[in-house]
């Protein structure tokens, strides 16, 4: 299946509902993750042209429902990118939250659809269906979900979910429905892909291993006789020069010590995600070879489950990076960074201006920009004016 080249791009940045801070796998530097400042993070994502962000799911994260309702009033462009959990919630509750966030943001909702998970973490949530079990009663999910928000009456009869006179009262804005979201690297993962989402998502992997898994999931699409958009989730560390990237992306791992890494090894074998896999074998454990790819470094999943690797280098390189995965299809990018604050600006000013996108990004200090930018020199006279990206 040929997949065609993105020649634009909507890029996402990440609300750290788990927690933030400026080095992994320690306290030291650490945010807490309160309303203030996820609301700082959010509103500079809306100031400085992100298309959306990010809410992870999870015990370990503060609820992403109740955080884009608290959040989304205090932006006015953002799109939030929240999850639905088969198996976790009914579908016709998880349509009438979708319906209402939708209305409330004004079309600003995105749809994360979100299957597997640690079996210990979903045991304690009350799932104690098997991984292939999960993506058929997903299926399911979805039949109905988005039948409801299409306005039918739903009288539903399958292996895992039943239904009888399902309605939804109150439409969405989106039409047919907010768009879906996926990822998923299992036979059973890209089958739901192919029938039912819109943009198939992939973790970080180096540029050869996406194309091959574009490439499977692309022809089980077309098979069907649907094409999908293809998005992926990374984080990036971005400096003015390729050395002082490395030299943060070094330092951000400077309290990870082998003890750590055993431990978060164990608990991600336990996982039965084939994308979770993927991610831990890029490195296997070993903090030796964490550069898996030019530029693609593997550091984060050292500790990190989920997004295990980050683009690293200064702006023309990561750039040019992103490209290359735009050139494999890859039309959206859901980026992150540590501390998310500081890295929002950083790649909104460094990476944003070098890349063709679908939405407006602020203007630094350029012609165009109105309003004073920089510090006044000797307190009267303007700094010169930069020079525009290539």
């Amino acid at each position: 299946m040929s997949i065609q080249p993105a020649q634009s791009a909507n890029v996402l940045w990440f609300l750290p509902t788990h927690g933030d801070g400026r080095y992994l796998a320690t306290a030291h530097g650490g945010r807490s993750v309160d309303l203030a400042y996820l609301t700082q993070v959010a509103k500079a994502a809306d100031q400085l042209g992100y298309y959306g962000v990010l809410l992870p799911t999870g015990r370990s994260c503060e609820d992403s429902w109740v955080v884009a309702s608290a959040v989304a009033p205090q932006t006015k462009n953002l799109r939030y990118l929240v999850a639905v959990r088969p198996g976790l919630q009914s579908p016709s509750v998880a349509a009438r939250m979708a319906a209402t966030l939708d209305r409330i943001t004004d079309g600003r909702l995105l749809i994360n659809v979100v299957t597997g998970g640690d079996p210990m973490e979903n045991k304690g949530d009350g799932i104690f269906t098997a991984h292939d079990q999960r993506y058929d009663l997903t299926r399911e999910f979805l039949d109905v979900w988005k039948s409801l928000l299409a306005g039918e009456t739903v009288n539903y009869q399958g292996k895992h979910i039943q239904i009888e006179d399902g309605r939804l009262f109150y439409p969405p804005v989106q039409k047919p429905h907010p768009p879906l979201y996926f990822g998923g690297s299992s036979d059973a993962g890209i089958g739901v892909a192919a029938d039912l989402v819109d943009t198939y998502l992939t973790w970080g992997e180096p540029p050869a291993d996406v194309a091959g898994k574009l490439s499977v999931v692309g022809a089980a699409a077309a098979a069907r006789g649907r094409r999908l958009d293809y998005g992926i989730r990374l984080h990036v560390i971005v400096r003015e020069t390729n050395e002082e990237a490395w030299d943060a992306a070094r330092d951000l791992i400077r309290y990870v010590d082998d003890d750590i890494i055993a431990t978060a090894q164990k608990t991600f074998s336990r996982m039965d995600s084939v994308g979770q896999r993927r991610m831990a074998d890029l490195h296997g454990g070993n903090r030796d070879k964490l550069e898996v790819s030019p530029n693609l470094w593997a550091g984060v999943g050292l500790v990190r489950g989920g997004a295990g690797t980050a683009l690293v280098g200064d702006g023309e390189t990561v750039a040019q990076r992103m490209r290359e995965y735009m050139a494999l299809g890859i039309g959206t990018f859901i980026m992150s960074g540590y501390p998310h604050l500081e890295e929002a600006y950083r790649f909104a000013e460094l990476v944003l201006p070098r890349l063709k996108l679908n939405h407006p990004i602020k203007s630094f200090g350029t012609e165009g920009n109105e309003g004073p930018f920089g510090e006044r020199i000797a307190n009267h006279h303007a700094p010169a004016k930069a020079h525009a990206a290539s």
